[in-house]
């Protein structure tokens, strides 16, 4: 009984994560008290840190919040740094969590228009060099508003939706069916085979394309990742003055990003190139036609409410009307309102993109505390900072980007960010250079990080969609078509860094 009792507990905790992660982490939980008592806080907290961007290296095996949350509670246990500190670094990031909560739960509210919109463009549009181009640019222009997660979501929604047609038509069903596994290959006819081949390349490109356009969109305003709010609201500045800041370097980087997409295309190289076979297409047109016959003009005034509100939206965090997190909440009461959506639980399914990873923000903030406490990153900090003042933006650039590259870049740009306010405060350095080294964390953590899918989170949640294993898109296919990317953008950042700040 108590042997079947263990294990039951063992197989419990971290769920369905592999053996060796589950004994890393309970290693992890048991070292760090010893070594708190043996060689002192600084060398544990530094180990804390590696721990914890272990647990994001590795969130496919297991979501960050429970072995992270562990770890952090555990560093409040023995010391390390105490409840105290992790209310005042929640309270002074309230703004980015408010951020999370209401913005992306706000957009959730639009996804039918959005939804409308890149169905238009992917049937409407013959070219695939042009097709590419506008889903990446589209990407761009909707991450700088709105959010790269909620982006990426109607991306992923949209491939699916036309997946799951093709697949049923290719299976010998009509694409109105419901109940057809697309999962499984075995009904399909030997007819649509290669034509299926063709069109799983054709949705990893357009993904791609449109995932790297949430980065180089995403980097440009104060909205477009969480951690551009917690930079803005560290120095003060709003939502024209962060844009203009930032686009000596963000507009480079974009125009390159956009040159790189079409040559992608010309060259058909790194898994780019496929093109939208015509017989898929046929299928495609078929079935959007017959949405449009079924969309009622109920449905139609609430893509049209959805397209106003859009307006209100953008309007509202370009003029700085209010609090970017009280913005989302309007748009909430707007969209539920205007759309007859009045019920508890609908309402409820909006918070369920959001919540986790603001669990997990939450979670960095105690891991930033200890950084804090411990003054751990002060040396490094004041290295750089001795350095020449002009040689200083393009190293944490680098240092911003490598980081972010392998773990996660709202952890990155937190404690960078804490360390060069604290350095402006004790009056190391002045307000101008402040300002030169916040666009560097701002840009090196965003730009650099499209290298895998652990830098961003909008390539992480491609990654673990259930779109991701139907089109063949693992892991390395992700960062082997991220490759060209992130050589051109990196080279271009540091680039305009270098000669800009």
């Amino acid at each position: 009984m108590t042997n079947t009792l263990t294990q039951a507990v063992v197989r419990n905790f971290l769920g369905n994560s592999p053996i060796w992660y589950k004994q890393a982490i309970l290693a992890f939980l048991i070292i760090n008290p010893i070594l708190f008592h043996t060689v002192g806080p600084v060398i544990t907290g530094w180990l804390l840190i590696f721990e914890f961007i272990f647990t994001l290296a590795l969130a496919l095996k297991c979501y960050p919040l429970q072995p992270g949350g562990l770890l952090a509670l555990e560093a409040v246990a023995i010391g390390l740094t105490n409840p105290e500190t992790v209310s005042h670094e929640i309270e002074s990031n309230l703004e980015v969590i408010l951020l999370l909560m209401f913005m992306v739960a706000g957009i959730y509210f639009m996804k039918s228009m959005l939804l409308w919109a890149f169905t238009k463009i992917l049937l409407k549009v013959r070219s695939k060099s042009l097709l590419s181009l506008l889903f990446c640019f589209s990407s761009a222009f909707l991450s700088a508003f709105l959010d790269a997660l909620t982006v990426t979501a109607v991306l992923i929604s949209v491939c699916v939706g036309f997946y799951s047609v093709y697949h049923r038509v290719a299976s010998g069903k009509p694409y109105g069916k419901t109940d057809h596994n697309h999962a499984t290959d075995q009904e399909v006819s030997d007819t649509h085979k290669e034509d299926l081949l063709a069109f799983r390349a054709f949705l990893r490109s357009l993904l791609m394309h449109g995932a790297v356009g949430t980065a180089l969109g995403g980097v440009c305003t104060l909205v477009g990742e969480p951690q551009n709010l917690l930079i803005a609201q560290k120095a003060g500045w709003d939502f024209v003055q962060f844009f203009t800041l930032m686009a000596p370097i963000t507009m480079p980087v974009l125009v390159a990003g956009l040159t790189t997409c079409l040559l992608l295309e010309k060259v058909k190289v790194f898994g780019y190139g496929a093109k939208l076979p015509h017989n898929v297409r046929k299928v495609l047109e078929g079935f959007a036609a017959e949405q449009d016959e079924k969309r009622t003009k109920r449905d139609s005034a609430a893509l049209m409410t959805q397209g106003i509100v859009a307006v209100f939206l953008v309007a509202a965090l370009a003029l700085h009307l209010a609090e970017v997190g009280l913005i989302g909440l309007t748009i909430i009461i707007l969209l539920t309102a205007f759309n007859g959506i009045v019920e508890e639980h609908q309402i409820g399914k909006a918070f369920e993109e959001a919540l986790p990873f603001t669990a997990l923000l939450v979670v960095f903030f105690a891991i930033v505390s200890v950084i804090h406490d411990q003054h751990l990153f002060q040396p490094i900090i004041a290295a750089v900072l001795a350095m020449d003042p002009q040689d200083q933006p393009a190293v944490f650039f680098m240092a911003n980007g490598l980081l972010s590259a392998i773990s996660d870049n709202v952890f990155v740009a937190t404690v960078y960010i804490n360390e060069v306010v604290a350095a402006l405060n004790a009056g190391d350095i002045t307000r101008e250079h402040f300002d030169s080294l916040a666009i560097a964390i701002n840009t090196g953590t965003n730009i650099p990080s499209v290298a895998t899918p652990n830098g961003q989170a909008a390539f992480l949640f491609l990654l673990t969609s259930a779109l991701a294993p139907l089109i063949r898109l693992s892991y390395g296919t992700m960062v082997w078509m991220a490759l060209p990317y992130t050589i051109v953008m990196s080279t271009v950042g540091f680039l305009a860094v270098s000669t800009t700040l």
